[in-house]
């Protein structure tokens, strides 16, 4: 007697992954935070509760290397990440400042010419009172 192969193949139908769709918040007022270093700049803009929403950096808008220090590219970033703000509605927006960079001042003009009006400006670099001991200086 010979057995008889009764594999059968069962075929399902995947699930269908649900794409997580982005939803376009409409935002009246938010915060803008720039961070600016001697390498890059980045600026963030968020909801009053700190909800990401938009941002953009030197390295995002196209620039690379030393260029990404520049004032010019903080500027474009800048306008970049306002671009897609005052798309979701923003027109408001507290500004927070950070960091010793050469972006800081362009940034911050970029951001009153786009239309945004700036309600405060706010320097929230951090200081230290005498803790963690700096790296040597540079000698070139």
């Amino acid at each position: 007697m010979a057995e008889e192969n009764t594999n059968q193949v069962t075929t399902t139908t995947p699930t269908p992954v649900k794409s997580k769709k982005r939803v376009k918040k409409l935002v009246s007022e938010g915060r803008i935070y720039i961070h600016s270093s001697y390498n890059n700049t980045i600026v963030t803009v968020t909801d009053k509760g700190g909800d990401v929403l938009s941002w953009a950096s030197g390295g995002s808008s196209g620039f690379k290397g030393t260029r990404k220090g520049t004032a010019f590219a903080a500027q474009v970033a800048a306008q970049t990440a306002c671009k897609k703000a005052q798309d979701m509605g923003m027109r408001q927006a507290k500004l927070f400042v950070k960091g010793p960079g050469s972006g800081r001042e362009t940034a911050i003009r970029a951001i009153g010419a786009s239309g945004i009006e700036i309600i405060t400006i706010k320097d929230i670099t951090p200081i230290p009172h005498n803790g963690c001991r700096p790296p040597k200086q540079r000698r070139v």
